[in-house]
């Protein structure tokens, strides 16, 4: 009966969040001549609307923790990558507006790559290589000049709870370049928005944000371990059931 009721759930979440999505894109067309702090505004209300029908609908309650580990400048932020609730909570949850660097597909999906065209993303193509990366770090000097924080998930795809994926250190060489500090950010969101997973389960997701590191004196792998080593780390404080039990 449990499995059911939590199928009926996200059943209606789901309908919920297509409906929103095919509804809100007019919206973000109507608002695309707005200066961009005001375009940003408008279509990020989807995103606070979705994480809103998650906790309503499926009981995904959420806390942030290490606010005050923000700073006031320009900034890449780092993040664990479990689930589709973390790119959809973050983007109005911190104190910039965020960046997305993803790969450009995306920008073809119905409604939702519409909405995303009108933000200052930065779309990539993989397969044109270091081109890319340039791509990347020219775009992200620009978005930082503009006050916007780059935002990026050093393992590239959602990594099952408990696992760890393979730390690339793109975000680190941005920030080397850039000479930007990284912020670091752990979260469970995995354990209620699974991988894969029509089903999402009740439950609480702690976003936990760590102290700026420098980019002073470390290469792009140093600086990647030490995010990954906190990151890691973090996760252990999180989900401490999870780590135990394996």
């Amino acid at each position: 009966m449990r499995n059911f009721t939590l199928f009926l759930r996200s059943l209606l979440f789901t309908v919920v969040m297509v409906l929103a999505t095919v509804i809100w894109v007019w919206v973000c067309m109507l608002a695309a001549p707005l200066p961009y702090a005001k375009r940003f505004w408008v279509t990020s209300r989807w995103n606070v609307f979705v994480v809103w029908c998650a906790k309503v609908i499926c009981g995904i309650r959420y806390q942030f923790k290490g606010y005050e580990n923000l700073p006031d400048a320009p900034a890449i932020v780092l993040s664990k990558h479990q689930s589709a609730w973390e790119t959809i909570a973050l983007l109005p949850s911190l104190t910039r507006p965020l960046v997305y660097v993803f790969k450009k597909e995306i920008l073809y999906i119905p409604f939702f790559g519409w909405g995303m065209a009108l933000l200052r993303m930065i779309p990539i193509d993989r397969s044109q290589g270091k081109n890319a990366f340039k791509h990347v770090v020219t775009q992200g000097k620009r978005r930082l000049a503009d006050g916007q924080w780059i935002i990026m998930f050093p393992e590239g795809t959602r990594i099952p709870v408990g696992q760890k994926g393979k730390y690339k250190s793109g975000g680190t060489r941005l920030a080397i370049e850039t000479g930007t500090v990284v912020i670091p950010i752990a979260h469970n969101s995995g354990e209620c928005w699974p991988k894969n997973s029509f089903i999402k389960r009740p439950g609480l997701i702690t976003v936990s944000i760590g102290k700026p590191i420098s980019p002073d004196g470390h290469t792009a792998d140093s600086m990647m371990e030490e995010v990954e080593n906190w990151i890691e780390s973090e996760m252990r404080v999180i989900s401490p059931h999870v780590y135990n039990a394996g």
